[in-house]
């Protein structure tokens, strides 16, 4: 009986509320609040806390999925990479010339003409080499990946060049020793000067430098191939016949007493889909025919559409998992907005006892004393906010982390604490307003 007149009482309080009623009722609430001035901070505090971290959370969850999935993106969301890997069981081949072996695995030029050849929906393969070597000039030196590749490789990868040109169809054919550098190495090789028509040194051979490809995201991405895998390294592109030319097919390891040689024809090669649609079943087109033709397991295929997916997926969990976690601040700031306020209400029995007796009715009590608890949260919220929109920026410029603080986040964050303070004070208020008047001003 007593729980349905408490729900009664509530909604009288709130059909009966008037503009003048309200106005009083914050002016007095402000005022009670304003008395007990460090109370009332430590108990916004938990608020604080919760929607800032509610915020800030969500900022950082979200630029580092955004950071992941521009990576991703960059691969294409219409490529499928195939790229050699060393087999588990490796294969050595002696060789009489020499005191060590030959390691042959990998994928083939073979491979990208049945490809080309037997695999509909298939528009563009885009081959490429791969070469560690110091590039020079004159004194300094950068450790680097050359990248023997194909003159359609910016389109291909997203990526463009931002000084000078990429290389053409004609110095492919003929062979020429032009290179793109990696945005990356620039100041390193060049520290006062434009590399453009400048010459770098690879070994015994020098390369005319043409233009100077963008800087990559810097995200580690295990999964997206040799430009995802470590983004610190240093990138220079030469044309692909250029590559065979100079390095052949033999990549040798010396060591004291002997050496190591890999036999790669291609460490990775990109094939474009006519359409996102069929994608995935080119992708098993793909590794069918590389199953029939490899004995051993020394590729592997990465299709970058299923790792967008799976990426966006891993943002989902994230965001689900810091926000609870964020809520979990919440909840325990809208305790003790409860034990605050009950305390307060035990504190204040004769106070509302003399209400009672000079006229006041149980909806005025339980408007007072939630008007308060939305107080205390609102304002906690609001510096909730302000704070939470702050740490992002802070953690962006020290740590060197993307963070993005989305329209919805804030919104959320404060019409929760809102929510908190009307529910979390909605049974002090009610517990004020069933006090027995004569029983509460007897209260000492």
């Amino acid at each position: 009986m007593s729980e349905d007149n408490s729900i009664q009482s509530l909604g009288d309080a709130f059909r009966g509320l008037s503009v003048v009623r309200l106005k009083r009722a914050v002016r007095l609430g402000i005022k009670s609040l304003w008395l007990h001035r460090l109370r009332s901070l430590l108990t916004m505090l938990g608020i604080v806390f919760g929607v800032c971290s509610v915020i800030a959370m969500l900022a950082i969850g979200e630029g580092a999925s955004y950071e992941a999935q521009e990576q991703i993106k960059n691969l294409g969301s219409q490529n499928i990479i195939l790229r050699s890997a060393k087999p588990p069981e490796e294969q050595k081949v002696s060789d009489k010339s020499s005191q060590g072996y030959v390691l042959q695995y990998g994928i083939t030029y073979t491979d990208v003409k049945r490809i080309r050849a037997t695999i509909p929906g298939v528009t563009i393969v885009m081959p490429t080499r791969n070469i560690r070597e110091y590039v020079w000039n004159i004194s300094r030196r950068v450790d680097c990946d050359i990248m023997g590749t194909v003159p359609w490789y910016p389109e291909m990868r997203n990526q463009r060049v931002i000084e000078g040109r990429f290389f053409t169809d004609n110095d492919m054919d003929a062979r020429t020793s032009v290179c793109v550098l990696g945005a990356e190495m620039v100041p390193i090789l060049f520290p006062v000067e434009s590399p453009l028509g400048k010459q770098v040194r690879v070994g015994a051979n020098y390369y005319t430098v043409i233009g100077i490809m963008e800087a990559r995201a810097t995200v580690a991405n295990n999964d997206g191939g040799p430009d995802a895998a470590k983004p610190a390294t240093h990138r220079m592109f030469i044309p692909l016949e250029t590559a065979r030319l100079r390095y052949g097919e033999v990549l040798m390891r010396r060591r004291a007493g002997s050496f190591e040689a890999e036999r790669v024809q291609l460490h990775e090669i990109t094939v474009k889909v006519e359409s996102l649609d069929a994608v995935t079943g080119v992708a098993e087109a793909i590794k069918t025919l590389m199953e029939r033709n490899h004995k051993k397991m020394d590729y592997e295929v990465v299709v970058p559409l299923e790792l967008l997916k799976r990426a966006e997926r891993t943002k989902q969990i994230f965001n689900i998992v810091l926000g609870s976690i964020a809520a979990i601040s919440l909840l325990v700031g809208g305790i003790g907005i409860m034990n605050i306020m009950l305390a307060s209400v035990t504190e204040r029995t004769r106070e509302i006892g003399i209400r009672r007796a000079l006229g006041a009715r149980r909806r005025d009590i339980i408007v007072q004393f939630l008007v308060e608890t939305v107080i205390l949260s609102g304002a906690g919220g609001i510096l909730g906010v302000l704070l939470g929109v702050i740490i992002p920026f802070v953690v962006s410029h020290t740590a060197g982390m993307k963070t993005i603080i989305t329209f919805w986040s804030p919104m959320l964050a404060f019409t929760i604490s809102g929510l908190v303070g009307v529910i979390f004070g909605i049974y002090p208020a009610i517990r004020a307003a069933q006090m027995d008047p004569v029983e509460a001003l007897r209260h000492e």
